[in-house]
């Protein structure tokens, strides 16, 4: 066993270091042909997204997410970035606003000292990570405008390789069950919310109207692993792919016997937040779901990426309700996962930005630098 877990070990920190050591030179030869000294400003506002459809879980309903939209300008280049607050988060406008405010780019007058300026960032308080992903996904966005490349090409995938995205259905009556799913008519698999006792009946609902896959999120919903593995049976028979967050984060042997014995996949989703967590995850799921505002942002979310790909785990990219900056920032990663579920920006009725689109379905990428983003409305 000490071996095994020396092997997990040396392997994870094989994959880190690889990882760094593959962007860094990239960055180091645009930092000399961009070479220069400027001023970071960074720019915040709070806003507040509108849902199409009250948005219902396991364990809460909302029909709007509050959001902090950033905008970190140098030499007249301006990278955008955002903030998501899900309550689960714990986070919110003023947490995240205080957070900022302390934010002192003044120390760094280069955006290409990345590594440098997210671990400041990372350091300046615990917790607040869908404040530091804000920065992180400004800094992103400005550092690739300024090399006139999007990051999926700094990066060095291929695009044309991104997959489907699903179109999530929260948790609602039959009749509103049917007409989310007639929405979701342009999306090739659906994400269902499960993790109540009408469960079976949500399922039975879009089966009568959909033979489209679908992957189901139960939101630590289901207390029994017996029942659990029932429900993974179940649902395997109805055409279901994977299993999200079945049982809570804590019950960490009961999640690992139902992926044990479960005859379709499981993801962790809240149990695996950042870095650290995905190693924990191995062999307690079959895969993991990367969500920026988890883990600070685009660096850590690559890094979860490569490790859990050299962990031989199931990659999926994820959002909560977002607006097209974030979105468009976790679509850079999507060429390289088996999974994505990067619908929030479908979600809303306000988005601010137009970036990475859905086409029949598909993940599509532009050529724009950065993160491809185009304002469209002021906020």
């Amino acid at each position: 066993m000490n071996k095994r877990r020396d092997f997990l070990k040396n392997t994870a920190l094989m994959a880190g270091a690889s990882l760094v050591m593959g962007t860094a030179p990239l960055l180091a030869s645009a930092r000399e042909i961009h070479a220069g000294k400027g001023v970071m400003k960074l720019r915040f506002k709070p806003y507040t997204l509108q849902l199409n459809h009250v948005f219902t879980l396991a364990t809460s309903s909302r029909s709007t997410t509050p959001v902090v939209l950033t905008e970190l300008e140098y030499n007249g280049v301006i990278g955008y970035g955002e903030a998501s607050m899900p309550p689960y988060l714990g986070e919110s406008h003023e947490t995240v606003m205080k957070f900022l405010a302390k934010v002192d780019l003044a120390k760094f007058d280069d955006p290409f000292e990345m590594e440098n300026i997210l671990n400041y960032i990372d350091q300046l308080e615990p917790g607040n990570r869908a404040a530091k992903a804000a920065v992180d996904i400004a800094l992103h966005d400005l550092v690739g405008k300024i090399m006139k490349k999007p990051w999926y090409k700094i990066w060095g995938y291929d695009a044309s390789t991104t997959p489907d995205t699903s179109f999530t259905i929260g948790i609602d009556t039959p009749e509103m069950i049917r007409k989310k799913v007639k929405e979701a008519e342009p999306y090739k698999i659906l994400k269902v919310k499960l993790g109540r006792d009408t469960d079976k009946a949500m399922i039975e609902t879009i089966r009568g109207v959909s033979d489209k896959p679908i992957c189901v999120d139960v939101n630590q919903g289901w207390t029994d692993k017996a029942f659990a593995l029932d429900m993974a049976h179940w649902l395997h028979e109805k055409g279901v792919v994977f299993i999200e967050q079945g049982m809570p984060k804590e019950r960490v042997d009961d999640n690992a016997w139902l992926t044990q014995n479960s005859p379709i996949p499981t993801i962790g989703d809240e149990s695996v937040q950042r870095l650290d967590d995905v190693l924990k995850a191995h062999q307690v799921y079959s895969g993991i779901n990367i969500k920026l505002m988890k883990c600070t942002g685009m660096r850590e979310a690559h890094r979860m990426l490569e490790l859990g790909k050299a962990l031989n785990m199931k990659i999926m990219i994820g959002c909560m309700t977002e607006t097209s900056c974030a979105i468009s920032a976790a679509a850079q990663l999507a060429p390289m996962v088996d999974w994505a579920d990067l619908d929030g920006a479908l979600l809303i009725g306000n988005d601010v930005y137009k970036g990475m689109d859905v086409v029949n379905g598909k993940i599509t990428l532009n050529d724009q630098p950065g993160l491809g983003l185009k304002k469209i409305k002021n906020y």
